[in-house]
């Protein structure tokens, strides 16, 4: 791909060059939105501690509770924090499930080969910092159930800070994070669907799963307009929340009844992708930091030394990047995939690390896993925002220092392509 543009460089790998930009290899108004969805979820985090441990610390429970909205069967009327979890956090799990069908068929993913680094990565990755949380609690068989909690990647947070490091984090190790993550969203939908599901209703299941396969026919019989899916997810997330599965799968269920349309100039999935895309980043996961990271630091900061948080951040910091470039590690020496072009090990170890980022994802299933304990909860989250601090402060430092290098062809173009939001 020649460059187009001036005012930057080419970067050569063998007889291939790459155009990039003055500020990193992704188009300058991409990057700013990524920096920025970076800086909206730390913002969101911030202000709700703040708001869980200041003056306002009453108004901000009151807050959460906060009922409005119609009543729905089996729940009656959400309050705010039941909204965020249940409702937007339905439309974060459809834009994963569009991403992870548009990559499965299209993108990074469309092949074995090129899924094969990835679900190791991703599968050690959620494996080892799942053992390492059981480990650290000691056999307790009250926080056995939040296993899954450091399992998680905020695929969100972590790009936004490979944005903020602009020419030190190359198109292949934002290509390879993005991918890790993908999977690891498979597996973090399936935990949730298979170990956090309680009172099964299967009448609600049943219809959920006939207007699924009536959304499904839809795109067989050749429909592209997107309304009609949508009122399709409107009813199957209400159907999904009487049944008694968490409401979020609706999203991935939804998303992969929306045609792909592989060859068409504008495909339906696309169309919603983009427009879906930056609400998520910039409403959607802000709102649900904002009401689940307000945990309350009564015990000061000696809190994180208590098993259950010490053990999230163990998974987290430990498990993570041990899981992850461990596994990348072992593929690569035994000939099962080749290690990214264009990469170092230093840079892969970085990036490993940015996957410790848990976030937004590990907020939530800690808050699946503790149903009606509080302060388990609150412990769970504060393990999850330090774990996650120190990931990405360590992934920033590790991956800053490296030198810069020179980028694959094919990387620029497929990063342009999956990050750049052009037009569908």
């Amino acid at each position: 791909m020649a460059p187009t543009s001036v005012g930057g460089r080419p970067s050569t790998i063998g007889a291939r060059t790459c155009y990039r930009p003055p500020m990193g290899p992704f188009p300058d108004r991409q990057q700013r939105l990524d920096k920025f969805a970076g800086f909206a979820l730390i913002a969101a985090a911030i202000a709700a501690l703040l708001a869980a441990n200041g003056p306002f610390a009453g108004t901000y429970q009151q807050l959460l509770h906060w009922k409005f909205g119609p009543s729905l069967p089996r729940y009656g009327q959400l309050d705010l924090h039941h909204w965020a979890a249940d409702g937007l956090m339905a439309i974060f799990f459809l834009l994963v499930g569009l991403e992870v069908k548009r990559e499965w068929y299209l993108g990074q993913l469309s092949s074995a080969a090129e899924r094969r680094l990835p679900m190791i990565a991703a599968v050690a990755g959620m494996a080892l910092p799942a053992s390492v949380y059981l480990a650290a609690i000691g056999g307790n068989p009250e926080l056995a159930r939040g296993w899954a909690i450091p399992a998680a990647t905020d695929i969100a947070f972590a790009v936004g800070v490979l944005a903020i490091l602009g020419r030190h984090a190359p198109s292949s190790i934002k290509l390879l994070l993005v991918s890790i993550a993908i999977v690891d969203d498979i597996g973090a939908v399936l935990i949730i669907a298979l170990f956090y599901t309680v009172d099964l209703n299967v009448p609600a299941l049943a219809r959920a799963l006939a207007l699924s396969g009536g959304m499904a026919a839809l795109g067989q019989f050749g429909v592209r307009r997107l309304w009609p899916f949508l009122v399709g997810f409107l009813l199957l997330w209400l159907l999904v929340l009487a049944s008694g599965i968490h409401a979020t799968i609706a999203g991935v269920v939804a998303a992969l009844t929306i045609p792909l349309g592989r060859g068409e100039a504008s495909s339906p999935l696309k169309r919603l992708e983009h427009a879906i895309h930056p609400w998520v980043m910039f409403a959607v996961v802000p709102i649900f930091g904002f009401v689940s990271a307000g945990v309350t630091l009564g015990g000061g900061i000696g809190e994180i030394a208590r098993p259950l948080p010490l053990a999230i951040l163990a998974g987290l910091f430990i498990g993570k990047q041990l899981g992850i470039f461990g596994a990348i590690w072992m593929a690569v020496r035994a000939g099962i995939a080749p290690r990214p072009e264009g990469t170092t090990w230093l840079q892969l170890y970085g990036a490993a690390i940015l996957c410790g980022i848990g976030f937004t994802m590990s907020l939530f299933i800690g808050a699946l896993a503790f149903p009606g304990q509080a302060t388990l909860v609150d412990q769970a989250r504060l393990g999850t925002l330090a774990g996650s601090l120190m990931s990405a402060l360590a992934g920033y430092v590790v991956l800053r220092l490296v030198p810069a290098t020179g980028e694959a062809e094919a990387d620029c173009a497929d990063a342009a392509e999956l990050f750049a939001a052009d037009e569908p």
